[in-house]
C-alpha cells in the first residue's frame, strides 16, 4: 500500500535541487536498512551534482541529541527514518522546521472522535489495545503476578488525546491511512470473490452449494488492478502487481515548548504527475529554524561565483567545491561555466549577459561617409566644368588637338566613376551589390581606355608627319573608336560573366567589430573581383609605356606627358590600394576602395585635362580684357 523507496529517492533529490542545496550531511540507521538507503541513495546524489559532506551511521538506540550540532538546523527525513520512532525523551527542538516524507493520507471522518472513545478496559479480551495502552502510559493493568509490586495501574480516564505527539498522534498518519485503505482493498476483493462465486452457482443446474474456505492467495487475482473510492473521497487503485499507485506527502515539522509537534503539508512527491510538475513545494507554508529568519537557508560548499568568472575544480575535492577563475575575453558566465554569445551579440561589461550587435554600414550620415560623399559631387562638378568648357571652346586649337571624341568619352567615364563611388555609400542591398563592382569596374575600363586612345593617337599623329609615312590612314577618330571600344567590352564581357556565374550579395559580417554587425557586399567572387581590377591594371600599364615612350616628342605633341603624370599617379593609388585593401574589414574596406576610385579619377582629370582647362579659362579671360580695353 506504499510506493516503492526508489520513488522517495528521487523525490529527495528533486527536494534538494527545489532549494539548491549541493553540500549535505547523510544520516543513516546502522542496520541492513540503512546500508541499503546508503547503496542507493549516493550514486543517484553524484549524478545529480550534490555531495556528502559526510555520512554518519548511528545505532538505532542512540539519542539525536549528540548530533545535533552536526546538523545544519534543517533535516530531510525519510519514510525508514520517521519509522524508526521519535522517543519522548529526545530534544523536539532539533526537529523544529524539518521537512519529512510520509505516506500519503486524507482525514477520515470520524477517525478522531473513534479514537476518543476507545478504552481497554471494557473490553479485556483486547489484548493489542491493552500492550498499546501500557507503553503509551506507561502503566499496567491489575494482573494476579503484579501484586504486591509499585506500578502504576492503567485506568479508565486516561485517553490517547492527552498523550504528546512523539508517543500518539490523533490525525490520520500515512500508515494509518494506508492500513485503511488496504482493508477496504480486501473488502472490495472479497466481495468481487463472493460475486463471482454467485454467479458460478447459479449456472450449476440449479444446485446450492457452499463456498469453499477461502485461502489468502485466492485474494490475489482479484487484488490486481483493483479500483475503488474510499469514504475520505479518494480513489484508490492498485496496479496488475497489487502496487499501490501515487506519491509521498512533503510535511513541516513544528514544535512546540509542551513536547508536542505538528506537522504541516507543505507539498506532495508523485512521479505519475506530468513530467517537470512531479514535485509541489509551497514555500511560504515552510516554518524554518529561527536561525535563518523565515529565509531559505543556504547548502554549498563555497559562495557561487561572481559574474564574469566560471568554476574551476580543486584537485582532490569533491566537484562541489571550486575555485572561480575569470572567463576569456568575449565570453559570459552564467556562474558555472563561461561560453560565447551568440554572433548577433556581444558581452557586456560584467560578462553576465549580452548585448545585440548594433547593425551598421558605410553611409552618407556619417562622418566618413559624409567627406566621401563631399568630394564625389565636388568632382563630379568639376568634371562638368570641364566638359562644358570643352564643348563650348570646341573650335579652339587646343581643344581640336585633344581629339573631341576621345576627350568627351573620357569626361563623361570620369562624371560616372565619380557618381560610381556613391553607390558604395548606400545600404547594401541585392541591387546596390550587384551594380558597386561591374559599374566601378567598366567605367574604369571605358576611362583608362579612352586614355589608352589618346596616347595611340599621339604616336600615330606624329609618325603619320614623316615623309612617305602608311600611318596617315590611321589617324582620326577610326583608331581611337576601335581601341576605346574593343578594350571596353572585354571588360563588359568579364563582368557579365562573373554576375552570371558567381554575383556579389549582401551579407553580415559578424566578427570584424566586437559591438556591431557590418552589413557589406561580398564579391561572391574574389577571383572575379581581382580579375577585373587585374585587367583596369594592365590597361593602366599599357598606356603608362607609351606615353612613357612618345614623352620626348617635339613639344607641338606634348600630350604624352600629361598622360605619362596621370598614369603614373593612377598606378601609385591602386598599388597602394591592394594592401590597405587587403589589411581592413569593414567600414573601413568600402571606405579605402571609395577614396582609391575618387583619387584615381581625380588623378586622371587633373593630370590630363586641368593645364588644358586654365589655358582656355586664360584665353577666355585675355579676350575679355581686350575687348574691354578696346571699347574704351
Amino acid at each position: 500500500m506504499v510506493p516503492k523507496e526508489h520513488h522517495q529517492y528521487i523525490g529527495i533529490i528533486q527536494l534538494l535541487h527545489h532549494f539548491r542545496w549541493t553540500w549535505i550531511g547523510v544520516f543513516s540507521v546502522d542496520n541492513n536498512n540503512g546500508e541499503n538507503f546508503l547503496q542507493k541513495m549516493q550514486p543517484l546524489l553524484s549524478q545529480n551534482g550534490i555531495c556528502s559532506a559526510f555520512i554518519e551511521r548511528f545505532d538505532e538506540q542512540i539519542h539525536w541529541e549528540g548530533f545535533s550540532e552536526l546538523y545544519q538546523k534543517v533535516s530531510i527525513i525519510s519514510i525508514n527514518m520517521m519509522n524508526t520512532g521519535i522517543q519522548i525523551k529526545w530534544d523536539l527542538k532539533m526537529y523544529h522546521g524539518a521537512i519529512s516524507f510520509t505516506v500519503h493520507s486524507r482525514a477520515v471522518a470520524g477517525f478522531k472522535e473513534f479514537l476518543q472513545t476507545i478504552n481497554p478496559l471494557s473490553d479485556y479480551r483486547d489484548g493489542f489495545r491493552q500492550t498499546i495502552w501500557e507503553q503509551s502510559f506507561d502503566c499496567s493493568f491489575p494482573k494476579p503476578e503484579l501484586q504486591g509490586m509499585d506500578s502504576r495501574l492503567c485506568t479508565g480516564e486516561m485517553k490517547l488525546e492527552d498523550l504528546p505527539a512523539p508517543i500518539f498522534e490523533m490525525e490520520m498518519t500515512g500508515e494509518s491511512y494506508s492500513v485503511y485503505n488496504a482493508v477496504h482493498a480486501v473488502a472490495h476483493a472479497l466481495q468481487a470473490l463472493h460475486m463471482s462465486g454467485f454467479n458460478r452457482m447459479k449456472t450449476m443446474m440449479g444446485k446450492k452449494r457452499e463456498l469453499p474456505n477461502l485461502q489468502a492467495w485466492q485474494l490475489h487475482s482479484f487484488l490486481q488492478g483493483i479500483s475503488f473510492n474510499n469514504s475520505a473521497g479518494e480513489r484508490v487503485f492498485l496496479n496488475e502487481k497489487g502496487e499501490a499507485t501515487g506519491g509521498f506527502d512533503i510535511t513541516n515539522l513544528i514544535t512546540f515548548p509542551n513536547r508536542s509537534f505538528q506537522r504541516v503539508r507543505v507539498g506532495k512527491w508523485d512521479i505519475q504527475d506530468p513530467k517537470g510538475k512531479e514535485l509541489w513545494i509551497d514555500d511560504d507554508m515552510i516554518v524554518w529554524n529561527p536561525d535563518f529568519n523565515q529565509i531559505p537557508p543556504l547548502s554549498r560548499c563555497n559562495d557561487p561565483c561572481f559574474p564574469g568568472s566560471q568554476k574551476k575544480r580543486i584537485e582532490g575535492d569533491q566537484f562541489c567545491c571550486y575555485d572561480c577563475a575569470p572567463c576569456p575575453e568575449g565570453k559570459i558566465s552564467n556562474q558555472n561555466d563561461c561560453f560565447e554569445c551568440s554572433q548577433d551579440h556581444y558581452p557586456n561589461k560584467e560578462k553576465k549577459g549580452c548585448i545585440l550587435k548594433l547593425l551598421v554600414f558605410l553611409t552618407f550620415e556619417g562622418t566618413l561617409g559624409i567627406g566621401l560623399a563631399s568630394a564625389a559631387l565636388w568632382f563630379f562638378f568639376l568634371t562638368s566644368c570641364v566638359l562644358g568648357t570643352f564643348i563650348k571652346y570646341r573650335n579652339t586649337p587646343i581643344a581640336k588637338a585633344n581629339n573631341l571624341s576621345i576627350t568627351y568619352t573620357l569626361l563623361v567615364s570620369l562624371l560616372l566613376c565619380f557618381l560610381s563611388s556613391l553607390i558604395f555609400l548606400s545600404q547594401p542591398g541585392k541591387l546596390t551589390c550587384l551594380f558597386q563592382q561591374s559599374m566601378f569596374g567598366i567605367t574604369f575600363s571605358v576611362a583608362i581606355s579612352s586614355v589608352l586612345a589618346k596616347t595611340i593617337t599621339v604616336v600615330v599623329a606624329f609618325m603619320a608627319t614623316k615623309p612617305g609615312s602608311q600611318m596617315r590612314r590611321w589617324v582620326g577618330n577610326k583608331l581611337a573608336f576601335c581601341t576605346v571600344l574593343s578594350c571596353s567590352l572585354f571588360q563588359v564581357c568579364l563582368c557579365i560573366l562573373w554576375l552570371s556565374t558567381s554575383p556579389p550579395f549582401p551579407e553580415l559580417d559578424m566578427h570584424s567589430e566586437l559591438q556591431e554587425m557590418i552589413l557589406q557586399c561580398n564579391e561572391g567572387s574574389a577571383s572575379f573581383f581581382y580579375c577585373v581590377l587585374g585587367y583596369m591594371g594592365i590597361l593602366a600599364i599599357a598606356s603608362f609605356i607609351v606615353a612613357f615612350l612618345a614623352r620626348k616628342l617635339p613639344d607641338s605633341f606634348n600630350e604624352a606627358k600629361f598622360i605619362t603624370f596621370s598614369m603614373l599617379a593612377f598606378c601609385s593609388v591602386w598599388i597602394s590600394f591592394f594592401p590597405a585593401y587587403l589589411s581592413t574589414k569593414g567600414k573601413a574596406m568600402v571606405a579605402v576602395e571609395v577614396f582609391s576610385i575618387l583619387a584615381s579619377s581625380a588623378a586622371l582629370l587633373g593630370c590630363i585635362f586641368l593645364p588644358k582647362f586654365y589655358i582656355i579659362l586664360m584665353r577666355f579671360f585675355y579676350h575679355v580684357l581686350s575687348s574691354f580695353q578696346h571699347i574704351h
